[in-house]
Order: structure tokens, then sequence, then C-alpha cells
């Protein structure tokens, strides 16, 4: 696993314990042994299992650790979807990170199912950079597992040229000449942000890749799709409700982007329950 997610976990589990589990330390003797299962409590698709994994290999201890399940699965309400068994000081010190990681994800793999699920004709799902501070890494493998596809990770990767970026720069004609010249012999996408058929247009007739059409109407984007004729490739975005996403897909954009996957998700709800408690 990727040493970023490796330091997630092992800031959660100072953050959770910087001095000690002072209750489980106190209350449990070693060599103290327990089973418990990882219980789902509605339906969804998993994400985050190989996190937990990472994360009682950092509390240490001996236990066995298994699921029944991989990330990007479906899971159904009530059923069992892991089983830990070992060390109960172990257990209950990687309980909260393990299950906060597991729900978080699997909330968002949940979401973005939805959202795949309502696609029509060749388009995809794209998240955002409206992720968790620090967490982002994990957010977006979860989109991953529930269908959706990665945007730019961070600001480095590509760039995109949204309005503040074209008031500063003059017009979008001059942003993406000036992207263009500074990039040159770098494989580094150009995205272009518009709001209306002019805009549209002027960013049609630059060397861009990818224009995103911000908060329009139905009709206004339809218009583009068929005056953009398969020239670049184009991105729907804003305002990307659930409810929307047929309608929108069908227009003929090649993505849609929805920063609701990560920004407000509810967390998938999932449980470890214990089963039995017995002194070694």
């Amino acid at each position: 696993m990727e040493n970023e997610v490796l330091d997630i976990i092992k800031r959660a589990l100072k953050e959770d314990m910087p001095t000690g589990d002072i209750t489980t330390d106190n209350l449990i003797p070693e060599g103290h042994q327990s089973k418990a299962y990882f219980i789902a409590k509605e339906d969804g698709i998993v994400s985050g299992i190989e996190a937990v994994k990472e994360v009682f290999q950092a509390v240490g201890g001996k236990y066995l650790l298994s699921f029944t399940v991989q990330d990007g699965e479906s899971v159904k309400n009530k059923q069992v979807i892991g089983t830990v068994e070992g060390d109960t000081k172990t257990i209950l010190k990687a309980e909260r990170v393990s299950l906060n990681i597991l729900q978080r994800m699997s909330g968002i793999a949940t979401t973005t199912h939805a959202y795949v699920a309502k696609l029509q004709e060749n388009c995809k799902i794209l998240d955002t950079r409206k992720t968790t501070p620090n967490l982002r890494i994990l957010e977006k493998k979860a989109v991953v597992d529930g269908g959706g596809t990665n945007h730019r990770y961070c600001l480095s990767d590509m760039v995109m040229i949204k309005d503040n970026h074209i008031e500063a720069v003059g017009s979008i004609t001059k942003a993406v000449q000036l992207a263009k010249e500074k990039t040159k012999g770098v494989k580094i996408e150009v995205e272009v942000e518009v709001e209306n058929m002019d805009q549209f247009e002027e960013a049609l007739a630059t060397p861009c890749d990818i224009i995103m059409l911000d908060n329009m109407s139905n009709e206004m984007m339809l218009a583009c799709v068929k005056k953009n004729n398969h020239k670049k490739l184009l991105e729907a975005s804003g305002n990307m409700t659930l409810s929307r996403i047929a309608e929108v897909s069908a227009l003929g954009v090649d993505y849609i982007s929805v920063g609701a996957l990560t920004h407000s998700v509810k967390s998938l709800d999932i449980s470890l329950k214990f089963h039995l408690l017995e002194k070694n």
C-alpha cells in the first residue's frame, strides 16, 4: 500500500490514542482473546478493506483478520463481511479507526455507484478535488471502487483554466496559449471552464484538450455538443445531482464531474460486533 496511506493510518491512530488506550490498557489483561464480526447494516458498495488491514497491522499484536468481500463489491444489510479473532487489546484499539475509514470509503463508493448506474451513452462520472484534507488518496480510491473515474488528483496534474484564471490573464485564448507554451514538450492536458456559448466558441477555437461546461442548462449543453462535433472532450459540471445524470449523460458529453461524491457523502453504516470474550 502507498506510503501516503500508511502515513494517514499512523496519524489517525496517533490522533485516537496519543498516549495509549487508557481504558483498554487498564481493563483488559494481556492474553485476553476475542472474536468480532464486521457487519454491514445497510446495502452498499464496500471500500477500504485493504486500509483496514493496514490499521490492524499498525496496531500490532496477534490476530487473524479475514474478509469475505473485496473492495468494489456489493454488500447487503446484515451481511457479515469480515471477521477478526485474536488479542482483544488489538481489536479494541484498531476498531474505531478501522470503522471510520471503512464507513467513509464505503459511503463514497456507494454514492458513486448510484451515479454511475444512471449514466446513459458513453459517459463517465468524475470526482473532483472537493475532498477531505489529507484523505484525498483514500477518497479517490473509493470513487474508483464505486465505478467512477478519477479526475486530476492535484493542481500539479493538469492545467485547468477557470474563470479567475481567465479574468487574471485577459481571455480564454490567451490563457490557453500561455498554458500550451509553458508546458510544451510535457504531456499535460489543458482544460477550460466556460459558462456560456460565446466562451464555448472561443475555447473551441483554441488547442485546449477538454472544455468544461459549467452550470449550463441542458439546452445550452446540447447546443455545445452539436457545435463541438467530437472536436474536444466535453465535461459537464455544476449542480450535477443524481436526478440529472441520466438526461445530462444522454446529451453526448464525455464526462460529468460530481463534487458531491466526496464533499457531502453519507458514510455507509458498518459495525464491529464482538461475539465472544474469553481469557487465555
